[in-house]
């Protein structure tokens, strides 16, 4: 069993050339392969898998593995490794022939009923950061079963393993992988998800901005294909991500948001690395929030697209998203902190949208995870379908809808820090938050302080990291501050 190698929410992470080198994503792969020829419900003869294939009507022969790749510093060599580690155990492997986004290759998984997928990614982590990703076969990351059975099945570090690993390297076993170009029949799909015949009048003005990443092969031939005046920044190669962290936040999109404001366009579109996440820049420069504007495109689905079902988001994701059900008479559904909760309730087929506040989103009738391609395309589609500008949208939007505003923020603590936090805001919670009584507590995640009038406050440890994450929401924009200096007061109290 593994000791070093352990999944987090989104995959194996580690320093690149330390934690993450050739042998552990080898032993990784072996790991995987195991868990495809063995497992009882997931594996290649498993009970879910075959039942999902005989749902598609189809009887694949042989266990068949999407491989690919982002485009962070031997990410393509690390893919290689990975994807030579399985055809030795007897898989097929199809592998991505350019830059491989996450979503496109949960899609893959879908199209051809693959038992799975491994992503060589670091998403939005550091230039330095990079890890694995395995997509199982109902298109989403997998879950902590799937992970922990992966896991205890990796081998531990041998000669052996070294050995193969470093022969293997920066090298493709050609006569057994195919290579395969992934976008064509995933953009495919995407059109029959958009309003073509209104983008192809729409006279829209898009910037976008891949951030160094997958993106780069999607967003610009997609748009230019279907009347789309384009103009992008950070198209081009760099490992180094242009020296910034590559994730779609305000803060990686200023040169977006001056290629917006000095071309006049109509909105700025961006992807993190292996696009997952989204954001956008409206027309003036300014970041529009996941938490606004995927509310607007559940309005959009709805309205437009007549589609009917069930809603789901986080714990943490802003109310508004509920607004915008209740009024639609759509079901609510609440989940805890990570989207692999959200997959699962997406896989049922009874969801038509599913949200978290820090750019994750799924629609119905495509992948169960998160696609931040296609939420960038459905804001670009309700634009226009609209006719509109996005500043007009919003007017509109909140004619109908109550205006929420949101803020958070991340504390470094110890771990001992954090798990006495935890502890006593279990024990001994405060009643009262910025003079304002708590009306009840939500435990689903870490612990949400529902105040009288709707505000709330929410503290949480991260996942991923030593963190305290605080967030906070309310109809008056004032007050998201100063919940947060409250709950930072409390939090100081304890520690």
């Amino acid at each position: 069993m593994s000791e070093d190698i352990k999944f987090s929410t989104a995959g194996f992470r580690a320093t690149t050339a330390d934690g993450l080198t050739a042998q552990s994503v080898q032993r990784l792969a072996y790991g995987i392969s195991e868990h495809i020829l063995e497992h009882p419900f997931y594996g290649f003869e498993g009970s879910g898998y075959r039942k999902h294939c005989q749902e598609q009507g189809k009887k694949p022969k042989n266990p068949l593995v999407f491989v690919g790749f982002d485009t962070r510093f031997l990410s393509k060599q690390l893919a290689y490794v990975a994807a030579n580690a399985l055809v030795q155990n007897g898989i097929t492997v199809h592998m991505a022939e350019w830059p491989l986004p996450t979503p496109v290759a949960e899609w893959a998984v879908l199209s051809e009923c693959a038992v799975g997928a491994v992503v060589v990614t670091g998403s939005e982590s550091p230039y330095y950061v990079n890890g694995v990703k395995w997509i199982s076969y109902y298109g989403g990351i997998a879950n902590n079963e799937i992970n922990e059975d992966i896991e205890k099945r990796i081998p531990a570090p041998s000669a052996q393993i070294l050995k193969a690993s470093s022969t293997e390297f920066d090298s493709l076993n050609a006569a057994v992988v195919v290579t395969k170009d992934l976008r064509k029949g995933y953009l495919a799909h995407v059109e029959k998800l958009l309003n073509t015949r209104a983008l192809k009048k729409s006279k829209l003005k898009i910037a976008v901005d891949p951030l160094f990443g997958s993106a780069k092969n999607y967003f610009r031939s997609f748009l230019e294909k279907h009347g789309v005046t384009v103009e992008g920044v950070h198209e081009q190669d760099d490992v180094l991500f242009g020296g910034t962290i590559p994730n779609a936040g305000p803060v990686s999109l200023h040169e977006l948001k001056n290629l917006v404001i000095r071309k006049k366009m109509h909105l700025g579109i961006a992807c993190n690395s292996d696009c997952d996440k989204f954001g956008l820049i409206d027309a003036d420069g300014t970041w529009i929030s996941p938490n606004e504007i995927a509310p607007m495109i559940l309005h959009h689905l709805v309205t437009n697209k007549k589609l009917k079902g069930r809603v789901c988001r986080s714990v943490i994701t802003s109310n508004l998203i509920d607004q915008v059900a209740k009024a639609h008479n759509l079901m609510l559904r609440e989940t805890p902190v990570g989207f692999k909760y959200i997959t699962e309730l997406m896989t049922t087929g009874q969801y038509i949208m599913g949200m978290e506040e820090s750019g994750g989103l799924a629609i119905a009738n495509h992948i169960p995870d998160k696609d931040g391609l296609l939420a960038c395309l459905l804001a670009v589609d309700m634009l226009a379908t609209a006719g509109k500008p996005l500043k007009q949208l919003r007017k509109d939007f909140y004619k109908q809808y109550n205006q929420l505003f949101d803020q958070k923020v991340s504390i470094p603590k110890t771990e001992t820090e954090i798990n006495r936090i935890m502890e006593r805001l279990d024990i001994r919670p405060p009643l009262s938050i910025n003079k304002t009584s708590v009306w009840r507590i939500d435990s689903t995640d870490g612990f949400k302080f529902l105040l009288k009038g709707g505000s709330w406050l929410a503290i949480r440890p991260s996942s991923t990291e030593r963190l305290i994450r605080m967030y906070a929401e309310s109809q008056d924009a004032k007050v998201p501050a100063a919940l947060i200096k409250e709950g930072k007061k409390i939090i100081d109290s304890i520690v």
